[in-house]
């Protein structure tokens, strides 16, 4: 016999923190949040970090690269492990191994060490695919997209806080009578100890389903133990992934360079610039929730397909807006532009995830990491454009622009739906009815 109390929500109450699955959902999205505080607690002070180790431009876009590539190959083994550890021992791991390269980084004392430590904090990307891995786990089919895009957008928020908290914890520490070359070092042992709280309370505090762990209850252990690599082959996942890149691959890498456009361009302070980047990432508060509910809506009525055209539209209207953004000769269009352009691109990335968990529901932990390395690899391809020194930045945003809304094309002329719409409805009851 079930209750409720293990069965998926299908309702999300984001002031509720009664049960496991509001417990999880709370502690996955803060969790995600702390990590890009590890992820990209460097970018707004590399103003500061350029000048210490002497980078130049093409030094400052491979470590902008690094940053984001590790977290290719991270994201496909983490998902993987999601469907066979579980989200809760694999996050753990994941927060426990990243939290060293993260407190570490303030040894660096040239381009090369400082590289090989922003590489290593690269893995700490892939917590992304856990959050909306675990998020999927304990919520039901019509109300999934919204929780996933939540989680991933509060989560994400973290991207844009801490372009506007790592400047202040730089000056404090400033203030305390240390130089900046040795301020922005010991700023970052303040995300690695924060990553290694959030390692304790993952793994205390929540559960793989709603109705336990997964060696509690033999959850799909015929599944876990094989890999299904008829995945692979399933084009809807790739355009997933390419949409992804130029969505999520464009979050990141804006999130890296943001700081340094606006201090070159517009002869901005380091504070200020890290506020102003910081707005880009503090649109996660709504944004990428807003493109979940409105494809969760969307399909309720037209299914996939009307899930698949509203990613297509919103990429399109993603790419115009960049082209604006690059082409703003003051600060003001720069930044009403950039406002568009971001919630655009993070509807986007709410959208992608509202049908991700649907493409292969025998394999959402695989699915999500191949969309979520997709992010990545879009991120460290658009980094090769800003380490270029043919090109400005702007120019590079324009590029970034034009290869956006190609892929909305390709994304509209992808079919999502399936073949048996009714009876995978049905499936996915039950296998909601089986995870309790």
């Amino acid at each position: 016999m079930h209750n409720e109390s293990n069965l998926p929500l299908t309702k999300l109450n984001v002031f509720s923190f009664k049960g496991v699955q509001m417990r999880t959902f709370h502690i996955t999205w803060f969790t995600f949040f702390v990590c890009f505080f590890g992820w990209f607690g460097l970018a707004p002070l590399m103003p500061t970090i350029r000048q210490d180790l002497g980078l130049s431009k093409a030094q400052v876009g491979n470590t902008i690269i690094a940053a984001v590539s590790a977290t290719i190959i991270a994201r496909l083994i983490i998902g993987k492990l999601c469907d066979v550890w579980g989200p809760r021992k694999t996050y753990t791991a994941l927060l426990l191994i990243s939290a060293l390269p993260v407190m570490c980084v303030g040894l660096a004392t040239s381009y090369t060490s400082f590289l090989l430590f922003r590489l290593g904090i690269g893995v700490i990307g892939a917590s992304f695919v856990i959050t909306q891995f675990h998020t999927s786990m304990m919520f039901g089919s019509k109300i999934k997209g919204t929780a996933n895009a939540v989680a991933g957008g509060w989560g994400n928020l973290g991207g844009g806080i801490t372009n506007m908290v790592m400047p202040l914890i730089f000056a404090a520490i400033v203030g305390f009578g240390f130089t900046k070359g040795e301020a922005w070092r010991y700023a970052m042992i303040v995300p690695g100890l924060l990553i290694l709280i959030m390692a304790f309370v993952y793994y205390r505090y929540t559960k793989d389903t709603p109705a336990g762990n997964f060696d509690e209850i033999d959850h799909h252990i015929s599944n876990r133990k094989k890999t299904d690599w008829s995945v692979l082959v399933d084009w809807r996942i790739w355009a997933l992934a390419m949409a992804y890149g130029v969505c999520f691959g464009m979050e990141i890498t804006f999130d890296n360079v943001a700081a340094l456009h606006f201090t070159d361009s517009f002869k901005l302070s380091q504070s200020s610039a890290g506020f102003w980047a910081g707005i880009f990432g503090f649109m996660n508060l709504f944004a990428r929730a807003l493109g979940g509910i409105a494809a969760d809506k969307t399909g309720k009525r037209f299914g996939l397909k009307g899930k698949g055209i509203l990613l297509a539209v919103l990429l399109l209207l993603e790419g115009i807006g960049l082209i604006l953004f690059a082409k703003a000769g003051g600060l003001g269009f720069a930044i009403i532009s950039m406002l568009s352009f971001a919630l655009f691109l993070k509807m986007a990335n709410g959208t992608t995830y509202a049908i991700v968990p649907f493409v292969n529901e025998k394999n959402v932990g695989m699915v999500s990491g191949i969309v979520g390395a997709g992010g990545n690899l879009g991120g460290m391809l658009f980094g090769f454009l800003f380490r270029s020194t043919a090109i400005t930045y702007a120019q590079a945003f324009i590029y970034i622009g034009i290869v956006v809304m190609i892929t909305g094309a390709i994304v509209f002329v992808t079919r999502f739906e399936r073949k048996k719409v009714k009876v995978s409805e049905q499936e996915i009851l039950l296998q909601e009815a089986a995870v309790a």
